[in-house]
């Protein structure tokens, strides 16, 4: 039941990248761990092969439709990067604890729904998309030089990118803003780059994961079918549906996720039953290697 349950729920991954341009790595985490019983370092490096692959996928029709800049896209991808390979580095060290990247994982939901719930408010102004933008730079982001934005989108870049490693968020809902404010890049193209940033961030990630974790590639690979049928849904969506229209509600369903995972982050004893099964299932899984470990 909670197979299903989780496969259905990793639909929405696909919809969310091929709507919005980002949420897939705040959906695939949670229901990763809580639902699927998955470790939070084996689930973070999970997520990023699921998203780093659905991204790829939805990448196709905003390819075909020219909604890709691929000077920004290397700009801000070389640093997210960078960033995420030292994220995943930073996450293996025994002092960032299960608990801890759950827990700044919600701290980060939470920032992001902030921020998106208070531009979707300045949506309701009803201004044109010129002085819509102008209005979001002044009262929302409020970068302090931006004669030089090719350098805010480094900065940012690397952080989104050690986020994105650490607790396998910062994909597209960070990424997207930056590329409209920092890079005045309109919203179609600032998301279809994003989801090719989303790409090479994901694979910097992973590639710092790889060897540290044990990983059930079957899930993955269940997953990313699941996602890949959400994402070309969602990519059709986007004809017909604003994206930022749906960024207060999407806003308050970050603040129900990052409310859910504090809630269970306060109790260790299930995240450690969760653990114990996910390493009797990697013990059925490679009973070779277990059985080398104890001679």
């Amino acid at each position: 039941m909670m197979w299903i349950l989780g496969h259905i729920l990793a639909t929405g991954i696909g919809i969310s990248l091929g709507l919005i341009g980002g949420g897939g790595s705040v959906l695939a985490l949670p229901i990763l761990v809580y639902v699927m019983g998955v470790p939070t370092k084996p689930a973070i490096a999970m997520t990023l092969v699921i998203v780093g692959t659905v991204s790829l996928i939805g990448l196709i029709p905003h390819w075909k439709k020219g909604n890709i800049n691929f000077k920004k896209a290397f700009i801000f991808g070389s640093a997210t990067m960078l960033g995420a390979f030292l994220g995943a580095k930073i996450a293996g060290l025994p002092f960032v604890t299960d608990n801890l990247q759950m827990l700044l994982f919600a701290i980060m939901m939470l920032i992001a729904a902030s921020l998106m719930i208070k531009r979707s408010l300045q949506n309701s102004t009803k201004l044109s998309s010129e002085d819509h933008l102008e209005n979001i730079k002044i009262e929302v982001y409020q970068p302090p030089v931006c004669q030089y934005c090719w350098l805010w989108l480094l900065t940012e870049g690397l952080g989104v990118g050690i986020l994105t490693g650490l607790v396998g968020v910062g994909g597209g809902f960070a990424i997207v803003p930056a590329l409209v404010i920092l890079g005045k890049t309109p919203m179609k193209e600032a998301i279809g780059t994003s989801l090719l940033i989303l790409v090479v961030n994901a694979i910097s990630g992973f590639l710092g994961y790889l060897g540290q974790v044990d990983l059930d590639w079957n899930l993955i690979g269940s997953f990313v079918i699941s996602a890949s049928l959400g994402s070309f849904f969602g990519a059709y969506l986007s004809q017909f549906i604003d994206g930022k229209k749906l960024q207060k509600y999407f806003g308050y369903f970050l603040i129900a996720v990052a409310a859910f995972v504090l809630f269970q982050n306060q109790s260790a004893s299930p995240r450690k039953k969760s653990a114990l099964n996910w390493q009797d299932k990697v013990t059925l899984l490679n009973p070779v290697q277990t059985a080398q470990r104890h001679l």
